[in-house]
This record gives C-alpha cells, structure tokens and sequence, in this order.
C-alpha cells in the first residue's frame, strides 16, 4: 500500500491509480447495433405514449 508518512506520526494513503488506456472507436457491427436500439427505443416509447392516450 502506498502511503507517506507526515511529521506528526500520522499515515496519509493514497489510492493505487489504474493504467490509462485510450478507448478504441466503435466497429461497424457496434455502430449497427448503436441504430438498432435506438430505432427500438423511439418504437417502444412511441408505443408508450400511444397506449397512454387510448387509456385516457
């Protein structure tokens, strides 16, 4: 564990910092998937809202 110790006797910790990595861009299989869920969320809250009214 990494930690210094100051004058008064006392033990100030530092966390242990994760290796930085650079994030890679989306593939074309992801970025297909990516539209796919939209189009299924804007149908799913469109249906939503549909129901929504015909209830009320």
């Amino acid at each position: 564990m990494r930690y210094v110790k100051e004058e008064g006797g006392l033990l100030n910790n530092f966390a242990i910092e994760p290796k930085m990595y650079e994030a890679e861009p989306p593939t074309q299989n992801q970025k297909r998937n990516y539209i796919f869920l939209a189009i299924g969320g804007a149908i799913l809250i469109g249906g939503l809202m549909a129901v929504a009214i015909a209830v009320s």
